[in-house]
């Protein structure tokens, strides 16, 4: 068989690059460390060392989330400790307020002061906000203010009653907020009770607003519970008066009763108070036709919750309008008693939420203990299927630089040989 020149040239270029090619590879191999430097070097072991990188870049966000979780968490956790103090401190004052047979209505305007002050104070803890300026009992509703209060006693909460969680791995998530509805709001009430809100549908500018109020004769508003009242106003000023009926029977229960701003309404064993000059009815033009529109009105909603804030507020209330008599002190007494059944209740429940709190952490501790575990394993397994065998790799270099060398060589003989050369 004739091999001509050019073929003698190919043979030896073919086999110069595999040669070049292996030295190469190995060269890199040992350059990076790295056995496997493309999927085609190992497709089995190249789809299990993604599967590791992937899980070691989740863990590494688990991680992030565990540190996240821990900061919200710790912040709740000492916010509340704050709060279950001021708290005991009212609880303090309660009992000391309970000495009604020595306590005179300056004692009570002294109790009364620094009450308004740890309102003030609780106001400010309940709404907390963490380091990114989210507030921390708003549930989803975290970018505003979740407690609010209108200047007469009656607070709000704005919030909803979700729960932000965060995955700690692969199969934990943790709650890392409460929702302050449920902290500071749904408190089981000592007694049959009420909450006071006007309606938003009302017109008159500055609006009207109704007081927080109290529950002054137990035993009528028992009769009444759980039904509701509304309170409808009839006529302008300087004539205004108002209607009281039951919300959902339509009973009437008070009749045009004439309406001076600021006075107490006694009504079915409550009194509350109404501040500002609500609208009457009017007959507005809609489409050019006469329409009626109801004067304003107001609800008392029944509940057997009270929170937290309104606690206090009533028990301030109490207290700033006691008179040196003995019913008015027994009328006090009646509330301080509550009082402090009340702020046991809140005192029972935001304990309970700390020892949740307490038992997340526990968890978080936990998923971290679990995901460096995982990550240790991985890793090893990760360095077992990616990692060089230096002494093996520096072997085969030596190997294939000799080889290289001899095609080289190989190649300057073949190159050199002619048939002129034996004549």
């Amino acid at each position: 068989m004739r091999v001509s020149t050019s073929q003698i040239y190919n043979i030896a270029n073919i086999g110069m690059k595999q040669a070049q090619g292996a030295v190469v590879k190995t060269e890199e191999q040992i350059a990076t460390n790295k056995r496997i430097l493309s999927p085609a070097d190992d497709p089995v072991a190249a789809t299990t060392i993604l599967q590791l990188k992937q899980e070691l870049a989740r863990i590494e966000q688990y991680g992030k989330n565990i540190n996240l979780a821990e900061n919200s968490l710790q912040l709740e956790e000492a916010t509340l400790k704050s709060v279950i103090s001021l708290v005991q401190r009212m609880q303090e004052i309660a009992v000391s307020a309970g000495n009604t047979a020595v306590m005179t209505s300056a004692d009570y305007q002294a109790f009364a002061a620094e009450v308004d002050s740890r309102i003030q104070e609780l106001l400010n803890l309940q709404n907390t906000r963490n380091a990114s300026g989210q507030y921390i009992f708003g549930g989803y509703q975290g970018s505003s203010a979740p407690f609010s209060a209108d200047g007469s006693g009656h607070y709000s909460y704005s919030g909803d009653q979700g729960q932000l969680r965060l995955q700690a791995s692969a199969t934990v998530t943790v709650a890392v907020t409460d929702s302050g509805q449920r902290l500071f709001m749904d408190i089981p009430s000592s007694h049959n009770t009420f909450t006071t809100v006007a309606n938003p549908a009302n017109r008159a500018q500055p609006a009207a607003s109704i007081s927080a109020g109290q529950v002054i004769d137990q035993e009528e508003f028992d009769k009444l519970f759980p039904e509701d009242l509304v309170i409808t106003f009839n006529t302008p000023n300087p004539d205004a008066n108002y209607t009281i009926t039951e919300r959902h029977s339509g009973k009437v229960i008070v009749a045009d009763q004439p309406h001076i701003p600021g006075q107490a309404i006694e009504v079915k064993g409550i009194r509350f108070h109404i501040d500002g000059v609500p609208n009457p009815p009017t007959t507005v033009m809609v489409d050019g036709v006469p329409t009626p529109v109801p004067g304003d009105s107001f609800f008392v909603e029944s509940t057997n919750k009270q929170g937290l804030l309104t606690t206090l507020s009533r028990f301030s209330d109490a207290m700033r309008n006691v008179k040196d008599n003995p019913e008015s002190k027994a009328e006090v007494a009646q509330i301080i008693a509550q009082t402090l059944t009340n702020l046991e209740n809140a005192v029972t429940q935001i304990s309970s939420v700390q020892g949740e709190v307490g038992a997340r952490l526990n968890t978080l501790e936990s998923a971290k203990d679990l995901n460096l575990d995982t990550e240790l394993f991985s890793k090893r397994v990760l360095s077992q299927l990616e990692d060089l065998d230096l002494a093996e790799a520096s072997t085969r270099l030596k190997m294939e630089t000799l080889v290289l060398t001899a095609v080289q060589q190989s190649f300057v003989k073949v190159s050199q040989m002619s048939l002129f050369s034996y004549l």
